[in-house]
């Protein structure tokens, strides 16, 4: 099938799917449900903006599975989809357990999580990089040539979907979708001002207690906002 063929059947895809969706978040969970719709083989999407470091927002995803895996990600601050943003290049996983080198603390949280294998694919406009497409199994297996080409034209597709939407459409929606990224913003902000270190490794330290302790950076953060958490705890 030529390109402009399945890109046209993809765009459709994603117009009967995204055609009723409300806001931002409605536009990208239906963005993810064409994504499982047209890829065979995958069980759950995701979408991340991302930037820097800390500056990362998961626009949407399919379930609470794929929500849980993106955290994960978003705490240790490795992972496929950090790797693609990156690199601005798809990276293919078809069996996590065979690949504990690159991110052996992702590979273990995720495994244990019950993924198997995951591909993620830049979102980008010419050189300019916004996120990533991130596309999880249960089972181990790489994805055919086919499913490559249509994810890498999805990603495509999804990117200029998200850049079209009306950002005034919802605005109460999107500060609800922002909030937590704040929230580590300000726990990251607070942290650093406490110890007189730089943003850089007050959020190094958010990671570090989430991790030893299993929990998620954001858990960390809104702690730490609601005082549940001294703040001296960190700060030394």
């Amino acid at each position: 099938m030529l390109d402009g063929q399945r890109r046209e059947r993809l765009t459709r895809a994603v117009e009967e799917f995204t055609t009723a969706a409300s806001g931002r978040a409605g536009l990208a969970r239906g963005l993810c449900a064409a994504c499982l719709h047209v890829l065979p083989g995958v069980d759950a999407a995701a979408l991340t903006l991302r930037g820097s470091a800390r500056a990362e927002e998961m626009v949407g995803a399919s379930d609470e599975w794929a929500a849980r895996l993106e955290e994960i990600q978003y705490t240790l601050g490795e992972g496929p989809g950090v790797t693609a943003f990156r690199d601005a290049a798809p990276v293919l996983v078809a069996d996590l357990s065979a690949d504990g080198v690159r991110w052996p603390g992702f590979d273990a949280a995720a495994a244990a999580e019950g993924l198997a294998a995951m591909f993620a694919f830049p979102l980008r406009v010419g050189g300019i990089r916004l996120g990533t497409l991130d596309l999880y199994r249960r089972r181990p297996g790489g994805l055919s040539p086919a499913a490559v080409a249509d994810a890498t034209i999805l990603a495509d597709v999804v990117t200029y979907a998200l850049l079209e939407q009306d950002d005034s459409a919802d605005e109460d929606e999107q500060l609800r979708m922002t909030l937590s990224y704040q929230d580590v913003n300000m726990a990251t902000g607070m942290l650093a001002a406490r110890s007189r270190i730089s943003l850089e490794d007050a959020f190094a330290r958010l990671r570090a207690h989430a991790f030893s302790s299993g929990r998620s950076v954001l858990d960390v953060a809104h702690d730490l906002l609601e005082r549940r958490i001294p703040l001296d705890r960190l700060a030394d």
